[in-house]
C-alpha cells in the first residue's frame, strides 16, 4: 500500500495516535485519512468478511458488530472536524490499478479544492 502511495503522494504519516481510531495513514495537509481494513475483522460484504465462524459464533458476531459501530463513530468523528476519511479492504488490495486510480482520486480532489479557494 505505501509503495503505491510514494509515488503518488510523498509525505504521509503511519499510525498517528492523535487522531480518531489510529488511522494507518495520515496527510495531516490534505486532511485525508486512509484506513486499511481487514475483510472479516470489519464485517465487508466480500467472500471472506461474510464468512461466519462456526466455533464461538456469538462472540463473533458481537465481535464484528462492535468493530462496525466503532468504525461508524470513527468516520463520523472525521466528518465533524472537516477531514475526509477513506476505507479500503484487504480484498481491494489485488487489483492493484483500480486502487492506485482510488487512492490518486483521493488524493487530487483535496488539491483541486485548496487551488479553487487560493486562485479566489
Amino acid at each position: 500500500m505505501r509503495a503505491l502511495l510514494r509515488p503518488i503522494a510523498p509525505g504521509y504519516r503511519l499510525n498517528r495516535a492523535d487522531l480518531p481510531g489510529k488511522p494507518d495513514i495520515a496527510y495531516g495537509g490534505r486532511k485525508l485519512v486512509i484506513f486499511v481494513h481487514g475483510c472479516f475483522w470489519h464485517g465487508h460484504a466480500c467472500a471472506r468478511g461474510a464468512r461466519s465462524p462456526k466455533a464461538n459464533a456469538d462472540y463473533w458476531r458481537a465481535k464484528i458488530a462492535r468493530n462496525r459501530a466503532r468504525d461508524e463513530r470513527t468516520l463520523a468523528a472525521y466528518v465533524a472536524m472537516g477531514w475526509r476519511a477513506l476505507v479500503i479492504h484487504e480484498c481491494e488490495l489485488k487489483d492493484k490499478a483500480a486502487l492506485i486510480a482510488r487512492l490518486a482520486d483521493a488524493l487530487s480532489s483535496r488539491e483541486a479544492a485548496s487551488k479553487t479557494r487560493k486562485s479566489r
